[in-house]
């Protein structure tokens, strides 16, 4: 019997994940924040998460990594609405073994949580062909992919019309780091207003 915790914000996307497994030889635990994901990675056994990486209470990045140093070989499967390569290859980088949009068929989520149950890798094809081109060292890079994966946790919830205050609750943070980071982030990317960081965000498809 396998046990796979789902964690999302949204009740409609736990049922549907259940659903399109539909195997009777699989239970499934229900997370629909950070703080509870945590509490049931930390007092149960599970054999595979499926992750969103846009939380309501805390980055899904930010339990990604913390799910791993406290179980370092548990699969997590990546499941967001995020399309952009940048948020596969730092998913990636923290140790998710897969990475799936919300807007996949049906039967490719299938494919993808059966995969990572396993032990293997998965990305979606359109994803990974996005991947590949990134390591093109020919192929001038986003200005985003210069950021720490702190420093563009931020710049999304920046460009999501987050204010500082809000960013620093959110991530447990003083408003001083916060306001570090955001001068940071538009020294690295040469921008001098939250506007311009807005409408990068939107003409590369980032957000909070």
């Amino acid at each position: 019997m396998k046990r796979i915790l789902i964690v999302d914000n949204h009740e409609v996307v736990r049922a549907g994940v259940i659903k399109i497994v539909d195997d009777t030889s699989i239970v499934f635990g229900e997370a629909s924040t950070a703080s509870q994901a945590m509490r049931m990675i930390r007092d149960q056994p599970w054999d595979l998460v499926v992750l969103d990486i846009s939380l309501g209470d805390q980055s899904g990045q930010d339990v990604l990594k913390e799910l791993k140093q406290i179980r370092p070989t548990l699969p997590v499967l990546v499941l967001t609405m995020h399309a952009e390569a940048q948020y596969a290859k730092r998913a990636f980088r923290a140790g998710a073994g897969g990475f799936i949009t919300k807007d996949s068929p049906r039967e490719e989520l299938a494919v993808a949580i059966r995969h990572v149950l396993e032990g293997r890798k998965y990305v979606s094809e359109t994803i990974a062909g996005e991947l590949m081109a990134d390591r093109d060292k020919g192929v001038e890079q986003p200005l985003h992919h210069s950021l720490s994966d702190r420093e563009f946790q931020v710049m999304c919830l920046m460009a999501s019309g987050k204010t500082v205050g809000e960013i620093a609750v959110l991530l447990e943070l003083s408003d001083k780091t916060i306001s570090t980071y955001r001068a940071r982030i538009l020294e690295k990317m040469g921008m001098k207003t939250n506007a311009e960081i807005i409408r990068y965000a939107i003409r590369n498809h980032l957000g909070g």
